[in-house]
């Protein structure tokens, strides 16, 4: 990177200097002094990745970590933290827009399932007694692959090659490595599941701003939660450094909720749908939610950056029938399969559960729907 006044210019191989604009600084928010019940997770470290023994061992690391928790960390991940801040910084600038701007970007296939651009707060009931709505607002951004329209309000427009740029080395810096990870560990061959994750063929991939807005302390009171449990429909979620505690898991062994620690300089990872269907649940996609901050964090807004890596969408969700660890172990079906219904591609999954979540979370605690004929979904409070 190199720096020009209050012009900072990055840089990437064989393509020009990209310009960007000066932000100002993002301010994090103090570590909560609470003590919770944290989730004890597993710590990924990346910059063994490159050594073929470091490999190997990550790679036993990794699946531990995916199987009994669902949930873990990693660190050294080749990201400057200078990068990510730019990225919280952008979706700064655009939750300060007025909400009739942001309105103008809402997905026009949102009832169809559609998540592409802004979702306002209010979709979802977490009082069910008094009506209060959500104060959840998300604005995500599609993959640079061409596939995708890029009509975006002035914070991201301006700052949109920068976006391309951070997304691009996300995919290839950790994305990718994580996967192969989990293909060495299925004694696949290492490129088995990158290939089935190609950044230049057509997925719904994307990156989000996620802004969860405060409630009065009265409110958090009774809320069951901000966003109500559920699991993530494609194969890894990254959320970059949030140091407002919020996010909880439902440990799979006891189902207790525990509290995932923010951690200095590491991303929280976790596995989701699609590798579990694909590993015919031998891969965990484990419950989450976000719950109202603890006390002395409860005056702010909770920031959010996250990535959203997915299968291409052609790909059906059958489960892979190479792995000579699925087998040994019995994972060999995954619940379409064992109910004899169609196996839907990659794209079908994402706008069935993306359409069901959102008139899901408007019913009743832990009311159960299907999803698509032999998978059914449920909220979890």
């Amino acid at each position: 990177m190199e720096q020009h006044g209050a012009l900072r210019i990055y840089t990437r191989p064989s393509t020009m200097p990209v310009p960007v604009p000066s932000l100002g600084s993002f301010d994090y928010v103090a570590q909560t002094k609470e003590e919770l019940p944290w989730a004890d997770l597993i710590t990924l470290d990346l910059s063994l990745y490159a050594d073929p023994q470091g490999r190997k061992e990550l790679a036993k690391t990794l699946i531990t970590a995916v199987r009994e928790k669902g949930f873990f960390y990693v660190k050294n991940f080749g990201v400057p933290h200078e990068a990510v801040n730019r990225q919280f910084d952008i979706g700064r600038q655009f939750y300060e827009l007025p909400v009739e701007e942001k309105l103008q970007y809402v997905a026009k296939d949102f009832a169809k399932g559609g998540f592409n651009g802004y979702m306002p707060a209010g979709r979802i009931i977490v009082d069910p007694n008094t009506g209060l709505k959500d104060k959840v607002e998300v604005y995500n951004i599609p993959k640079f692959n061409g596939d995708f329209a890029h009509n975006h309000p002035r914070p991201v427009a301006s700052n949109l090659p920068e976006i391309e740029q951070f997304v691009r080395a996300v995919q290839a810096k950790i994305v990718e490595p994580l996967l192969t990870l989990v293909a060495i560990a299925l004694e696949l061959p290492e490129d088995y599941l990158t290939k089935i994750h190609q950044y230049e063929v057509k997925s719904e991939d994307h990156i989000r701003y996620m802004k969860c807005s405060k409630h009065p302390m009265s409110d958090n009171k009774r809320l069951s939660s901000w966003v109500p449990g559920h699991t993530d429909l494609g194969s890894f979620t990254l959320l970059f450094r949030q140091p407002v505690a919020g996010l909880q898991i439902m440990d799979p062994i006891t189902d207790e909720w525990k509290w995932v620690k923010p951690q200095e300089t590491m991303l929280t990872v976790n596995a989701c749908d699609a590798l579990q269907l694909l590993t015919g649940g031998y891969i965990r996609s484990t419950i989450h939610r976000v719950m109202p901050p603890p006390k002395d964090q409860q005056h702010v807004d909770r920031l959010g950056l996250l990535y959203f890596s997915r299968p291409r969408n052609d790909i059906k969700l059958a489960t892979i029938q190479h792995s000579s660890v699925l087998r040994r172990e019995g994972y060999v079906r995954n619940p379409f399969e064992e109910s004899g219904n169609p196996v839907p591609t990659m794209e079908e999954w994402v706008f069935a559960k993306q359409k069901l979540q959102r008139s899901l979370y408007l019913g009743p605690p832990r009311a159960t729907k299907e999803v698509l004929p032999g998978f059914s979904d449920k909220v979890y409070t």
